[in-house]
């Protein structure tokens, strides 16, 4: 009769992301992770094939877990509060998870890299169809994620020096004037 399993690939998930963000990239290592979780480095590999399969693994739990934060974000029925919730909850999240997040945008095109994308883009482009119309919420969206993903990308390495409200800057205050509008001028 076979031994029990002593760990599962979500607590290898879980302890290999736990240990990516506070050490960094470079710095995880199979026995690290085999360590947390309890096991020898050798029994890890019963569940995950390598590094770069454990890397895969960690960012669809990322990616899974921003997608349903992003999803529950939508739900007030007005798009436009909608979107100021999905950014305000974005950069909670890269802000959480900076080591994750990083690596989340970089540039990689897995097997199931389209997929995911399709996935975890639906509520975004719904409600920005909602704003902008259907013919144009592929571009907004785009525009909307390239946009925040700049300004947080910029906020994690501190390249904001001359002061004022980051927060106010990104668009989560309502401005004035006519029309709806997500942020302030």
């Amino acid at each position: 009769m076979p031994a029990p399993a002593q760990t599962s690939t979500a607590a290898i998930v879980a302890a290999g992301r736990h240990l990516l963000e506070e050490r960094g990239m470079d710095a995880l290592t199979m026995r690290d992770v085999a360590d947390a979780v309890g096991v020898r480095a050798p029994s890890l590999y019963k569940r995950v094939r390598g590094r770069a399969d454990l890397f895969r693994l960690i960012l669809e739990d990322v990616a899974d877990e921003l997608t349903a934060a992003l999803d529950a974000a939508a739900g007030s029925g007005d798009p436009v509060k909608d979107l100021r919730a999905m950014v305000a909850v974005y950069r909670r999240f890269a802000f959480s998870n900076p080591v994750t997040y990083t690596l989340l945008m970089a540039p990689q095109a897995g097997p199931d890299a389209t997929a995911r994308s399709v996935r975890s883009s639906a509520t975004l482009l719904r409600v920005v169809a909602e704003v902008a119309g259907p013919a144009d919420a592929l571009p907004a969206a785009r525009t909307i994620v390239a946009w925040t993903h700049g300004f947080i990308s910029m906020e994690l390495a501190g390249a904001f020096r001359l002061g004022g409200k980051r927060r106010a800057g990104l668009g989560l205050r309502p401005g004035p004037g006519p029309g709806r509008r997500l942020g302030s001028p």
